[in-house]
């Protein structure tokens, strides 16, 4: 099954899901937590855009490098490598924002575990819905009612 169609679905879903994370993330942090509340909502919509992005790209990145075969450890490589600096981005980002007086944590870890569980349902969806062929170019037969030996 070819990557592209699934992932660029996928991106289409996150930013979907990146916008909804903002807007209603934004509405309710500010209600909740004023200034903070929002600044947090916005990280961690950024947040989602950045991993999401991140994971399209290193699946893109490894599918071109490995030159599609199927069981290339090169291709798994890439895919683990951008898996552990996204661990690695985001726990710099936590250390970072941890004690800053513009972040809401409370507010932070629910638009985190938002994208989190908003992106594990956007990448199923996406392969779910995802509508590949089981067998390569293969012409399928019209209609019934063109051919001429039909009374």
């Amino acid at each position: 099954m070819m990557s592209s169609p699934v992932l660029s679905r996928a991106l289409k879903y996150g930013g979907v899901l990146t916008l909804f994370i903002a807007l209603a993330g934004s509405l309710v942090g500010s209600l909740v937590a004023g200034t903070p509340g929002l600044v947090s909502a916005l990280v961690g919509a950024g947040l989602t855009a950045f991993f999401m992005g991140l994971t399209a790209a290193s699946i893109l990145l490894a599918g071109r490098l490995a030159k599609d075969e199927d069981s290339s450890a090169l291709f798994f490589g890439v895919v683990l490598g951008a898996w552990l600096l996204k661990f690695v981005v985001f726990i710099t980002i936590l250390v970072l924002l941890r004690n800053q007086p513009f972040i809401d944590p409370i507010v932070m870890f629910v638009s985190i575990l938002a994208a989190v569980i908003g992106s594990l349902t956007v990448d199923v969806l996406a392969f779910v819905r995802a509508r590949e062929p089981y067998v390569g170019e293969i012409t399928l037969p019209g209609p019934q009612s063109s051919r001429s030996d039909h009374p």
